[in-house]
């Protein structure tokens, strides 16, 4: 990826800056200064407070006026590589494309971007073919729908009935998809954040999920992307060895096994499975920890008979773990208990997670820096922030959890934190030693994780006990020690 090899952050631009991009513009410049090399903008569609906070765009070319305009975006764009969604599977049913579909029914000049049940299994879907979609929710997989024609369609709703799959190889799904790419092209978006994609493409007697023609489709999408100078992640959660096989054909990933096997590694004392993953683990990735999502799970689980980085009952321990330190915050986001509408994801910050440990939490960012791929941050993770439980309560949303509202207050505090001067001082050494460009090794002896990386003389190496849960940072030029940096509570110099 031609994108600076930096620490990222992710963010909502109206529950962190306070409602404006020039806000976040600012603090990117100021209180953030050379923290991040690039931001991830959650959706700042029109409307950023749609039924999936900004997933359900009712235009992908309009930036809410709420928050800004696309000058604005520009101008964040000018010092920091900007990852944007291009949410490719659907758009919002108040959108005036599907609003115009259901007006004038088969006679809609859009009328051909919709995907129906009908378009992909004819007259009549046979059941079997139904029962092999794949569904990360469980929400129907179709939604009938009447048309003022009185035309009654079974449209695709993947994740809700609010959004409505699109076909994307048809002539319309593909202008629908160039808009949006021009755009981006115009406004300084580097990174393109592929939302949904594996859900795509749709084909009867398959389970509609990363087959061979998604891929076919990615690369197409990507080609057109980069003619335009931008880059394509793929956000898919799949079993691991998918994930591989989709790296390999993708310009890049997320390395979505990385967030539990670090948990599972610090409430077991136990290295073993981050240490085989992050040997196979793909290199051409961007990696999290939190993101605007849960935790997932699904990526280092088994799928079938096939086993998967941790086992069904590490599985179950790790979630029940989850629950325990977070004095069952947690549990009150995930499932059925919040209306959760995701299958395979856990719902908490990350440091409530690890039961609120401050000295814990660094160790993991500092894994993760140390991992292959580019990092991203999220902005309640880059400050220390708890779940919000009196927004859970109000929208009984499950994934609202960790999607806080920050006033200037709440934000000026976390910023006065010893805990965000350890984060800077993480961050900022991640983004200068040069070692972080040549290559990456990792060695694990009894309960020592050691990853490291060097080019040419320079060589910075992270030593993680896993056991005491202490670590140390080894920075090294022509075979001398300069330093060595002691990861203890917050007080990283």
């Amino acid at each position: 990826m031609s994108l600076k090899n930096q620490v990222q952050l992710i963010t909502y631009v109206d529950r962190l800056a306070n409602g404006g991009l020039d806000k976040l513009d600012t603090l990117l410049t100021n209180e953030f200064a050379g923290l991040f090399g690039g931001v991830h903008l959650l959706p700042f569609f029109n409307p950023i407070d749609g039924e999936d906070a900004g997933f359900d765009p009712i235009d992908h070319t309009e930036v809410d006026a709420r928050i800004g305009t696309w000058a604005d975006i520009a101008s964040i764009g000018a010092t920091h590589d900007i990852m944007a969604d291009l949410i490719v599977n659907h758009v919002s049913a108040q959108s005036l494309v599907f609003q115009d579909v259901l007006a004038k029914g088969s006679q809609s000049p859009y009328f051909d971007l919709i995907m129906t049940k009908e378009k992909v299994f004819g007259s009549e879907a046979s059941q079997a073919d139904i029962d092999k979609i794949y569904r990360p929710r469980p929400t129907p997989c179709f939604t009938p729908m009447t048309c003022a024609t009185g035309e009654v369609m079974n449209v695709w709703t993947t994740f809700t009935s609010n959004q409505i799959d699109i076909d994307v190889t048809g002539e319309q799904g593909q202008a629908y998809l160039d808009r949006i790419l021009d755009t981006f092209e115009q406004n300084n978006i580097k990174l393109i954040r592929l939302d949904a994609a594996g859900y795509a493409i749709k084909k009867a007697g398959t389970n509609c999920f990363m087959l061979d023609d998604t891929f076919d489709f990615i690369n197409a999408l990507s080609a057109k992307a980069n003619s335009r100078g931008m880059n394509c992640l793929v956000e898919i959660h799949s079993y691991y060895k998918t994930q591989i096989e989709i790296a390999k054909r993708c310009e890049a990933v997320y390395d979505f096994a990385l967030p539990p096997l670090v948990l599972h590694t610090l409430f077991n004392n136990d290295p073993q499975a981050l240490y085989d993953w992050l040997s196979i683990a793909p290199r051409n990735c961007v990696t999290v920890l939190d993101t605007h999502d849960g935790i997932g799970i699904v990526d280092i689980g088994p799928e079938g008979d096939k086993p998967g980085l941790l086992t069904h009952e590490q599985i179950d321990n790790l979630v029940e773990s989850i629950h325990r330190n977070s004095q069952d915050e947690s549990k009150k986001a995930t499932g059925a208990a919040a209306s959760n509408v995701d299958l395979y994801q856990v719902n908490c910050t990350y440091l409530d997670a690890l039961g609120n440990n401050k000295q814990d939490y660094l160790l993991a960012r500092a894994i993760q820096f140390f991992a292959p791929g580019i990092p991203q941050v999220y902005y309640t993770g880059v400050l220390g922030l708890n779940n919000d439980m009196p927004l859970l309560a109000k929208s009984q949303v499950g994934r609202d959890i960790n999607r806080p509202y920050l006033d200037e207050t709440i934000l000026q505090n976390a910023l006065a934190t010893p805990f965000f001067a350890a984060m800077k001082t993480l961050i900022q050494l991640r983004n200068s030693h040069p070692a972080f460009n040549g290559e990456f090794t990792i060695t694990l002896d009894e309960k020592v994780l050691s990853l490291q990386w060097q080019l040419a003389e320079d060589v910075i190496c992270l030593h993680v006990d896993t056991h005491n849960h202490t670590a140390s940072i080894v920075t090294i030029n022509n075979n001398v020690v300069l330093q060595t940096i002691d990861i203890k509570d917050e007080s990283i110099k």
